[in-house]
């Protein structure tokens, strides 16, 4: 069941935004997608995990529509995503986090590069806490290719949980489609062999905010190097994926190679000593968790990853928790 105000004309964008819990968790969000200047045809689409709760009155008043889609007792976070993709009334959909927070333009510039036949579009990643090394490490692991500043146009992958897309592109997926928005990029590389391009659209920014504390950090990364490898290796011969996992093992110093070059280019005030260390052994988890991954599965790990996506703040410094407030 779910609870909607509808007006008659269609919304050209609908944001979708998961609330696995107390909604609000979802307020910075919320006003920074109200505070865009096409708001007013902007559909916003909360999947919540605890339905009874209300919507503020104020958030119907931003958008010119709101729903909330009954999805309570979500096993995992794309399994939401995929609800709101199903109920989204838009011809463009957008992924949104309760971490991750657009800046003005955002919206236009994401409608404006869907005017040309793109499947999806990626806007470009801001750091929203960049006072620590693990934060930055942890950036430029996730996003280092899209990192501002970027370059317009056609890529191989874009931004996941946080790029757009025509939603003809989701549904053509089916009962599919919670699978597939698992790892994104894998998703990105099927558009590819369906003869789809995506691209990346840099006027669109977004301050997305990161783990900046050790141990989760070091949880994230095995966990989503794990699912990643599983979902991209699910179709792959028991061989290839035996290749793959012991092939694992020379990606930390590769990886820190290429993300240390991506943080060449970025010149926000950023800590110069010790990075290199720390997004090594963060890429060393991650590596590990792939190498589980193409040998094992993915496990738990959806769930696992689900639990931590939400309510940021747990899991950041108390220096980055200061840079945000100021």
């Amino acid at each position: 069941m779910n609870s909607a105000t509808h007006p008659t004309a269609a919304p050209v964008l609908s944001a979708i935004l998961p609330a696995p819990g107390d909604l609000a968790y979802l307020e910075r969000t919320v006003a920074a997608l109200g505070a865009q200047r096409i708001a007013g045809q902007m559909e916003l689409v909360i999947v919540a995990a605890r339905p009874d709760q209300p919507v503020p009155a104020r958030w119907s008043t931003l958008f010119q529509s709101v729903q909330l889609v009954d999805r309570r007792h979500w096993t995992t976070m794309t399994d939401a995503r995929a609800a709101g993709v199903w109920q989204a009334r838009a011809p463009v959909v957008v992924l949104c986090e309760d971490h991750s927070f657009p800046e003005p333009g955002w919206a236009e510039a994401l409608l404006a590069a869907h005017d040309e036949p793109w499947a999806a579009v990626g806007p470009a990643i801001v750091n929203a806490n960049p006072a620590t090394r693990i934060s930055w490490a942890n950036h430029a692991i996730e996003y280092g290719t899209w990192m501002h500043p970027v370059r317009p146009g056609a890529c191989s992958h874009i931004p996941g949980h946080n790029s757009s897309y025509k939603r003809s592109v989701l549904t053509d997926y089916g009962t599919r489609l919670p699978a597939m928005l698992e790892a994104e990029s894998v998703l990105h590389w099927d558009l590819a062999g369906r003869g789809l391009q995506v691209a990346m659209a840099p006027a669109a920014r977004t301050r997305h905010q990161g783990f900046s504390r050790f141990g989760p950090s070091l949880t994230l990364r095995f966990a989503g190097g794990r699912l990643f490898a599983a979902c991209r290796a699910a179709a792959w011969p028991a061989w290839r994926r035996a290749l793959f996992a012991v092939g694992a093992a020379v990606l930390p110093p590769l990886r820190t190679w290429r993300t240390m070059r991506d943080l060449r280019r970025v010149a926000d005030r950023r800590p110069r000593h010790g990075l290199g260390l720390v997004t090594f052994v963060l890429l060393t988890a991650d590596a590990l968790g792939e190498a589980v991954g193409y040998a094992t599965g993915a496990g738990d790990q959806a769930r696992r990853l689900s639990a931590i996506e939400h309510n940021r703040g747990r899991f950041m410094s108390s220096r980055d928790q200061m840079a945000v407030r100021q």
